[in-house]
């Protein structure tokens, strides 16, 4: 059993170290950590260069045409996602933010709760705190009300990509992401849904990190306009009626 960890990274240097150091103690030495950096400029790429594990891939992102055409954030972090995810060979995959904490057990308690529930896809609840680690709220799920279904995560998503893991027959039917495609954690979770089986439990698994520098709102409030909202909800709607076509 190979285990792969794709994070997406982005002038993360106040967190990565942390991050890195809570994930690493969890792995085993055939394990991978596939990080894919999206042109930091602060320390990003020399603390991970630090850790000198051979476990570590570090490749670059390459979102020209997206910083050209001054597209929203949130779709460089999924392309970076996606480019991570292109490189993972594991049989189990987890997504991981730069700048969360993973709770001691993550890693094999999800992996007993894909192998026990006969599942694809497992989403855990976090604690949500600040930057200095205060609890901000004690249950995301409790917040947004977690649910599966398509509509319903179509109107509120409660697929929160570094709260989940999932076998490599999602992976497969999840890339190539759409063009444009814009929240790829609600993607990769509709997809696991319509393949397979999904799981939701309430074990918090990690210390789900809010601050100012946060790249994507993820349930919290968020700066997009109304228009946006709902522009991207009705372009993930066709996209994903387009993927049920091709899908096996």
């Amino acid at each position: 059993m190979k285990i792969s960890v794709c994070v997406a990274t982005y002038n993360g240097g106040d967190f990565i170290k942390a991050q890195l150091q809570s994930i690493l103690k969890q792995l085993s030495y055939n394990d991978e950590i596939i990080i894919s950096d999206d042109g930091s400029t602060d320390e990003t790429i020399s603390i991970i260069s630090s850790f000198s594990d051979a476990r570590i891939r570090l490749i670059h992102n390459d979102s020209s045409y997206l910083k050209s055409i001054k597209s929203s954030r949130s779709y460089q972090v999924t392309k970076n996602f996606e480019n991570a995810l292109a490189y993972a060979t594991g049989e189990y995959i987890f997504l991981s933010d730069q700048d969360d904490v993973w709770e001691d057990g993550k890693v094999t308690g999800c992996i007993s709760l894909l192998k026990g529930e006969k599942c694809n896809l497992v989403v855990h609840d976090a604690t949500v705190v600040d930057e200095s680690d205060n609890v901000i709220m004690p249950s995301y799920f409790r917040k947004i009300n977690a649910k599966k279904g398509f509509f319903r995560n179509i109107i509120k998503n409660s697929y929160l990509g570094c709260c989940m893991v999932f076998d490599r027959s999602v992976l497969l039917q999840a890339l190539p992401f759409p063009q444009n495609l814009i929240a790829h954690d609600m993607w990769i979770g509709l997809v696991a849904e319509k393949i397979g089986k999904v799981v939701f439990v309430e074990k918090k698994y990690i210390r789900y990190k809010r601050h100012s520098a946060a790249v994507t709102a993820s349930g919290m409030k968020s700066d997009n306009s109304l228009n946006f909202k709902i522009y991207y909800r009705v372009q993930f709607f066709f996209q994903y009626v387009k993927k049920l076509f091709l899908i096996n």
